[in-house]
């Protein structure tokens, strides 16, 4: 084999981590998608920190989110995290006005995580890991991994398995807190956890999907088919005309 050999080899492999690595960007939201995650739980904690004011400090957080969403909309960009976070925060603040517990704010938050882990490892157990679910699409194969590609099915699972534990580890330590820190501790642990168990996720997502079998691109094959049934029509409507010259 020449050298000149190899980086042709290598292509397709190179080719499939890039579109899995563009995909899980897009899913994801990226590196703004991180901060638009991150920036309104450590304002709120930063003010209460200083201030010990739910009130200003609840304000802030909301207002940060929907300046974000509104950034994104001026942009023409997609809303879709901005917009979680909007609703995410909101019941954060409603919630902790309600009950006058700082503390609560935190708390709508760390339901959705216990629940999203439940999610990952329920879906998992039933057939259908829920990483495929949400990547599916994104990759243009749908459902087709369910019963066509049961590499990638595999690659789903596994995906999905290392969702569901390390959101479960991480409830493992927020809960606790929850009951015996303060506002401010629980605050400063929430918001360094936000990013590293998020990071490791995808990365593992990454390494299963990189060494899966291809998505297959269902779009490209109604595409095709709708092709083929065309060309089949205009194939016999020429018979046809040919047999009414006779």
């Amino acid at each position: 084999m020449t050298s000149v050999d190899k980086p042709t080899q290598d292509t397709p492999h190179q080719e499939s981590r890039a579109v899995t690595e563009a995909a899980l960007f897009e899913a994801f939201g990226g590196v703004r998608g991180m901060v638009e995650t991150v920036l309104p739980g450590l304002l709120f904690v930063t003010i209460y920190t200083i201030t010990k004011d739910l009130h200003w400090s609840a304000i802030a957080a909301l207002g940060v989110s929907l300046l974000l969403l509104v950034t994104r909309l001026v942009m023409k960009d997609t809303v879709k995290h901005a917009f979680s976070g909007v609703f995410g925060v909101a019941f954060g603040v409603i919630f902790a006005m309600f009950t006058g517990n700082a503390k609560d704010f935190y708390l709508p938050g760390m339901l959705y995580t216990l629940g999203l882990a439940l999610a990952y490892i329920i879906t998992t157990l039933a057939g259908v890991p829920l990483i495929g679910l949400i990547l599916g699409p994104v990759f243009k194969e749908n459902l087709s991994w369910r019963t066509r590609n049961p590499g990638r099915k595999k690659a789903y699972a596994k995906a999905s398995w290392a969702w569901g534990l390390i959101l479960l580890a991480k409830c493992a330590v927020l809960f606790p807190l929850y009951w015996w820190a303060d506002t401010t501790q629980l605050g400063w642990v929430l918001v360094t956890l936000k990013i590293p168990p998020f990071l490791l996720a995808v990365w593992l997502t990454w390494v299963f999907l990189a060494k899966a079998p291809a998505p297959i691109d269902v779009f490209a094959e109604m595409e095709e088919a709708e092709k083929a049934e065309k060309a089949e029509k205009a194939e016999g409507a020429t018979a046809e005309a040919g047999r009414h010259r006779r």
